[in-house]
């Protein structure tokens, strides 16, 4: 039968589009809009109060009629409430199920046509049946705690339509919007039945699991409980019998160190909630161990514990002069620190950063400023660490989870505010486990560091109180936004005096020590200490120096040990005897002015050094060849230098016409070492000058500066590294850039004494001066004497 319904339905009515809900027919239900989603509403006083609410199946982006379902809602509109912060509460009731026809009118209100939708109810064994079973499940879910309003369970009851019940009860099923939209296109009351029952199965289902699990987990819980109560009686009784319980006198062990730790208030919050976890966790759980462990670490961390320093200026430069030789910046800043730190008590420690080669110092520095401070050192390695759990720490949630190396040296120093020195940070590495340069920028910032929270211990740590030294060999490695945040403070490479001067007052002692010469120590001589650091060493520091003297040391005691006369002295003649032959050559003051061959200097890691670049040509039609293990920038600073070379052929005496059928071939010797940087630039174009100009290059005349194309010398770095190389080889002369004349404060006295310093600013400044003048046209005879490709007489 067909279900009559009275109504006075206009051909036009407004409609509302329905974005998160759907509109069942004989529903009240209520929407709050928004101010400009009123006029549909407003306008339904004109149409009976009616208004057409239908599902959006897409967002529009021009006509309205194609992102609306077809099947929609026709409501009344009961009451309009309007708000005191703007738009209105709409109660509405829903009537009957309509067709979309089409929208007549879009703006200002959407208007549409629609047409009723018949639903056909004809009563049957099988509605009847499925009416039945649907109230029996209503009352199967409301059994499970899935409750409905009183008014809607009385109408239930009463109901026999399939169409109004399947309807009323699909409004109270946690469906989804698109599901309920299904249902209210399903025109067929039956098979709407049909659908609703089996949704309302599955929630029946649903509930029956909960309640089984819900079952299951009270009665868990009501076991915990009847234990915790038997655990408590059986303590009663061991307190009546005398008998103390192991676990007991463990926590209130754990209880006693917390309340002692002198922890901030909010770090002793945080104990004390994990120490009452504690109490209630089984011991033979694992959680056990791992709440216990991590209250150990509370409780043993130096909260509140530090060191005095020691504030008496003059004590601790004596005490820096005592363990290091000169390094004036260095003693300057914590001289400087310690005068601060005497007139306010609370300050930030400094960040500062050792740059230089190996073996002046840097790490032993560290040693040396914990002694004058008074405080506690502590070193760890950052050479190849990858996981940045090392700096922060693990999570507790992991199987044998530890705090970072910060705070687990800082508890083993059992002080706040130690000399924390981080070593070798430009060669942190990175990889799928993280990048401990990034965690370290929280460590290393005083703006920051104050809260440093460690991913074990998981509360804020103060490390204000800490200095950080960090050491490195190179600053280029290192991030810039960590560089910035530490104070760089670079350590040179030492002179020969420095060197003779650091083994006597350290070396030699120490080493004389160290092999048993104690009782029968030989003297070094100056000559014997020159003679090892000229031929038998080539280094920025003093390692190999030390080496070496240990070296003769230990040859000393074999000959003591075979009751051979003791050596009283060691002079050169001894350093040759027992280290045997030399190993390094001045290999500039051995040689003689070449064509096409000029001497460079260059800085490395290990210090400077010098470089000699050699040219050459033959015939043939390739432009360049290059070789000697070069970088992309030394590669692109030949190209330059040849550029520049080609373009001023006639200002520099050399026949264009050379350029076009001859190969030239640069190479730097040592060629499995890699080298690169700009700095070889006018050494490059000296040795291209002097190939095809024929004027020798002076071989007791070291260089170093990058070029331009057009010329001009530009400014280099490490000079004093540079200049020391020279003077180890025998040069007699350096030519530098002359924004660089600034760096000779850098340099000792005796070694500019020694060396004649040329500073220029134009490539051919240079070449005058690195440049033999050109010798004379040879006679034929000559010439048919002098093999092709081979430089002119000298």
């Amino acid at each position: 039968m067909t279900e009559n319904i009275t109504i006075n339905m206009p051909e036009i009515v407004p409609l509302y589009p329905l974005r998160e809900i759907i509109a069942f027919p004989y529903m009240v239900f209520t929407i709050f809009l928004k101010q400009e989603d009123m006029p549909p509403f407003e306008e339904a006083v004109l149409f009976n109060n009616l208004v057409a609410l239908v599902k959006l199946r897409e967002e529009p982006t021009g006509e309205l009629f194609p992102a609306l379902h077809e099947i929609g809602t026709l409501c009344k509109v009961m009451q309009i409430n309007k708000l005191a912060g703007g738009g209105a509460k709409v109660v509405l009731e829903g009537v009957i199920r309509v067709r979309l026809l089409a929208i007549v009118q879009q703006t200002p209100v959407a208007l549409s046509r629609l047409e009723p939708v018949r639903e056909f109810a004809e009563k049957s064994m099988v509605s009847e049946a499925l009416v039945g079973s649907l109230n029996a499940l209503l009352k199967i879910a409301l059994s499970y705690g899935r409750p409905l309003p009183d008014d809607v369970m009385k109408m239930i009851d009463f109901i026999d339509n399939p169409a109004r019940l399947s309807d009323l009860v699909a409004l109270y099923l946690n469906l989804p919007i698109d599901e309920l939209q299904k249902l209210l296109e399903t025109i067929d009351p039956l098979e709407r039945l049909k659908k609703v029952y089996m949704h309302l199965t599955n929630e029946v289902q649903r509930l029956q699991i909960k309640g089984e699990v819900q079952a299951e987990v009270t009665k868990k819980v009501g076991k915990s409980q009847k234990e915790f109560l038997l655990r408590e009686q059986m303590k009663q009784i061991q307190e009546e019998l005398g008998e103390e319980d192991s676990r007991l006198g463990e926590t209130n062990e754990l209880r006693s160190k917390v309340e002692s730790a002198h922890m901030p208030e909010d770090v002793r919050k945080i104990a004390e909630k994990e120490m009452r976890r504690l109490e209630r966790i089984n011991p033979a759980s694992p959680e056990y161990t791992v709440s216990r462990t991590y209250l150990d670490y509370l409780t043993t961390i130096p909260w509140q514990i530090s060191t005095p320093d020691n504030r008496d200026i003059n004590q601790a430069e004596t005490v820096l002069n005592e363990d290091h030789y000169d390094l004036k910046k260095v003693k300057e800043r914590i001289l400087e620190y310690l005068a601060v730190r005497s007139l306010k008590d609370k300050m930030k420690g400094p960040i500062l950063c050792f740059v230089g080669p190996p073996g002046v110092g840097k790490t032993s520095l560290g040693k040396s400023i914990a002694r004058t401070l008074g405080r506690k050192f502590i070193r760890i390695s950052l050479g190849g660490m990858r996981d940045e759990a090392e700096i922060r720490g693990h999570r507790r949630t992991y199987i044998g989870a530890l705090p970072g190396r910060i705070i687990q040296e800082i508890n083993r120093a059992g002080s706040n505010n130690p000399v924390f020195m981080l070593d070798e940070v430009d060669k942190i590495g990175a990889d799928f486990r993280g990048d401990p340069a990034s965690a370290l920028l929280e460590v290393l910032d005083p703006e920051q560091n104050f809260s440093f929270t460690d991913h074990y211990l998981d509360v804020p740590f103060d490390l204000t109180n800490v200095m950080f030294i960090t050491t490195a060999n190179q600053l280029d490695p290192i991030p810039a936004p960590l560089k910035d945040r530490m104070e760089v403070i670079t350590l040179s490479g030492y002179t020969d005096e420095e060197k003779l001067n650091i083994a006597k007052t350290y070396l030699v002692a120490r080493e004389v020590e160290e092999n048993g010469l104690a009782s029968m120590a030989p003297r070094f001589t100056d000559e014997a200490i020159y003679r090892v650091t000229h031929d038998y060493t080539r280094e920025a520091g003093v390692r190999n120096l030390q080496r070496n003297i240990a070296s003769i040391c230990r040859k000393i005691a074999k000959e003591v040990a075979q009751g051979k006369k003791v050596r009283a002295m060691v002079d050169p003649d001894t350093v040759s005897e027992l280290l045997g032959a030399p190993k390094f050559f001045d290999e500039v003051a051995s040689e003689k002015d070449r064509v096409g061959v000029a001497t460079g200097l260059a800085w490395t890691e290990s210090g400077g050094d010098i470089i000699f670049v050699e040219a050459t040509k033959m015939k043939g039609k390739e432009d360049l060849i290059l070789t000697g293990s070069l970088g992309e920038v030394m590669k692109e600073s030949v190209r330059a230098a040849l550029s520049f070379v080609k373009a001023n052929c006639a200002e520099l005496g050399i026949d264009k016409k050379m350029f076009d059928e001859t190969t030239l071939h640069i190479h730097v010797p040592a060629g499995s070492i890699p080298k690169d940087g700009p700095s070889a630039g006018i050494t490059m174009a000296t040795a291209i000058v002097s190939l095809f100009s024929g004027r020798a290059a002076r071989r007791d005349v070291a260089m170093t500066g990058e070029m331009s194309l057009t010329g001009r010398v530009l400014a280099i770095g490490g000079l004093k590294e540079k200049v020391l190389a020279a003077r180890r080889a025998g040069v007699k002369k350096v030519l530098a850039p002359a924004k660089n004349k600034k760096d000779l404060e850098d340099i000792p006295e005796n070694v500019k004494k020694e060396l004649e310093f040329f500073f220029v600013e134009d490539i051919r400044e240079v070449f005058v001066q690195a440049l033999n003048p050109a010798s004379p046209a040879p006679t034929p005879a000559a010439a048919a004497r002098t093999p092709a490709g081979a430089p002119p007489p000298q």
